[in-house]
This record gives C-alpha cells, sequence and structure tokens, in this order.
C-alpha cells in the first residue's frame, strides 16, 4: 500500500495529483516538487475538432509557460487535479484554455482517442507522466486564456499529421508521443 504523498512548500504552487508507476492515484504534492522530483503524475487534453471534423485546432503556447513554453500544441490540457478524473480534467481545461464550456442541459460530449504513460524529461530532469486525450467536435467561438496560449488557427487533420513528422517543429514532445498512433484523417 502507498503513503499518500503530501508537500506543500509555496502556498503559491498549485497542488496536483501523484500517480504511481502503473497509473494509480496516490496523493498530492505541489506542481513544483512533482517537476523537480520526477513524480507520476497525471494530464489530460483535449483535441478540438469542427463538427463535421474537417479541421483540427492548433495552438502555440506562451513563451511564460512553465514547461514547453512557445511549443505547438492539439491539445488543450493541463495536470490533473487531486479528486479529479482526467475527463474532468480535459473538460475544466478545455474552458479555461479555450473558453468552451457545456452547460447543464448541453454538456460537452468527449470521447477519449488515447492513453499513454510517457517517462519524458524537461531540461534535463525527467518528466513523467500519465497522458490522457479526449475529442470534441465544436464549432462555436473560442477564447484563448492569454497567458496559456499565444495563438491559435485551424488544420486539416492532413497538415497537422505532415508538421507532426517533422521532428525539427517545437512541438509538445508529450502531445507527440500520445497522439503517435491516432488516425490523423
Amino acid at each position: 500500500m502507498h503513503q499518500p504523498l503530501t508537500a506543500d512548500l509555496n502556498p503559491a504552487d498549485e497542488v496536483v495529483a501523484v500517480y504511481d508507476r502503473t497509473g494509480n492515484p496516490i496523493g498530492r504534492a505541489t506542481r513544483s516538487v512533482v517537476y523537480s522530483g520526477g513524480l507520476w503524475h497525471a494530464s489530460a487534453g483535449v483535441l478540438v475538432r469542427t463538427g463535421d471534423g474537417s479541421r483540427i485546432y492548433v495552438h502555440r503556447r506562451t513563451d511564460t509557460k512553465a514547461v514547453f513554453g512557445g511549443y505547438h500544441d492539439c491539445l488543450a490540457g493541463g495536470v490533473v487535479d487531486p479528486g479529479e478524473t482526467p475527463q474532468e480534467t480535459a473538460i475544466r481545461e478545455v474552458g479555461e484554455e479555450l473558453g468552451i464550456f457545456g452547460t447543464t442541459d448541453q454538456p460537452l460530449q468527449l470521447t477519449e482517442i488515447a492513453r499513454k504513460s510517457w517517462d519524458g524529461e524537461w531540461e534535463n530532469s525527467p518528466l513523467r507522466c500519465h497522458l490522457f486525450a479526449f475529442e470534441l467536435r465544436y464549432d462555436g467561438p473560442m477564447a484563448h486564456q492569454t497567458s496559456e496560449i499565444a495563438e491559435g488557427w485551424w488544420w486539416t487533420p492532413k497538415e497537422l499529421g505532415a508538421h507532426l513528422q517533422d521532428p525539427s517543429w517545437p512541438f509538445v514532445p508529450d502531445s507527440r508521443a500520445l497522439l503517435a498512433d491516432y488516425c490523423w484523417s
């Protein structure tokens, strides 16, 4: 049995869920402790497609993002908070980052499209994350969270797939790994 992790070094530092290597939540810690200690955590993101599926929303992260600043991504997402499911995180994050919200009468309809455990690296330190991707069909307005997204645009799946095949294109590596087997048609 795992002992819960608790670490609140800086009250301004966001507390996130900590996971074990196999994908089970085991506690919580501040984001800085998770990143500096290479602790397993989870993140969830949403791939937004037009209603007919012909376009995918791609964005460039702000240069001030703590991780992968200035890189491109096609998932609006973030880390799983304590007590949240990955789907709840995805719904929260697509609202925060792109201004897409469901209502009680019409909740957002997300479909899980990928999941993967990623034992990666950021700035020469381990970055270990259980990754979850969901898809949302959406034709409404977008409102960027300016602290997170610098700019965004629509691409065809073929355009995005071609860019993802180019290892020199600055794309978030965990999303690239998570979506490596996704069909871009």
